[in-house]
């Protein structure tokens, strides 16, 4: 018998736990598992605070399991498009090495975007004409650098590293990377929550609902 939850392509993976729902409640819930293990260091839920005008957030999700712990976190948010034409989404993913859900919901291949940071650093190219080349936003007060990555032109990719994890930014559609350059200040909602957090209809980005 094997336990793990596996990937067709990856193998075993830690399983992943999105509510169907979204609230203060279920904010509450996912915290409350987070931190549950009381070992640090504890994985971020990292949320932009305050919210850009007008934006809602849209879900969270974790991934990881009583055995091995909580190994990423994921927040989605949206709200209207920066350069306008509609809505736009955003999700922000803070996880282990090895994990690979940030690269997944960019639509990269492999666990880890260190192959393409490593190609965004020598040779940054032209890229999708509705990208940021380079997003700076603050991290728990830290200024934080993100670099684009390849992906579907659908979307927007950014990643780095924060509090010694990857951090993944994911924009839909592409030219909602924009925001990103922005005024953006991630806050860990573990360590605490705002009570003026205001919630809209669950995101279609995440996928797996429970």
């Amino acid at each position: 018998m094997n336990t793990d939850s596996r990937c067709v392509r990856c193998g075993p993976v830690p399983p992943l736990h999105v509510p169907e729902h979204i609230g203060a409640d279920i904010v509450a819930s996912v915290v409350e598992r987070i931190t549950a293990t009381g070992d640090p260091p504890v994985t971020p839920l990292w949320c932009p605070w305050p919210l850009p005008p007008g934006w809602t957030l849209t879900g969270v999700a974790y991934a990881g399991d009583d055995r091995t712990g909580v190994r990423a976190t994921v927040v989605a948010c949206a709200g209207p498009a920066p350069l306008g034409g509609g809505p736009a989404d955003l999700v922000f993913v803070a996880e282990e090495p090895g994990v690979g859900l940030g690269t997944r919901l960019a639509g990269l291949t492999g666990p880890d975007p260190g192959p393409e940071l490593v190609d965004a650093l020598t040779d940054p190219g032209s890229g999708h004409p509705d990208h940021v080349g380079q997003a700076k936003i603050k991290v728990g007060g830290h200024p934080t650098p993100l670099w684009l990555v390849n992906s579907p032109t659908d979307r927007s990719a950014y990643a780095g590293e924060a509090r010694g994890m990857w951090l993944h930014a994911i924009a839909w559609p592409a030219s909602a990377g924009h925001l990103l350059a922005e005024d953006v200040v991630l806050h860990d909602l573990t360590e605490w929550t705002p009570p003026e957090l205001v919630y809209g209809a669950p995101s279609p980005y995440l996928p797996g609902r429970a």
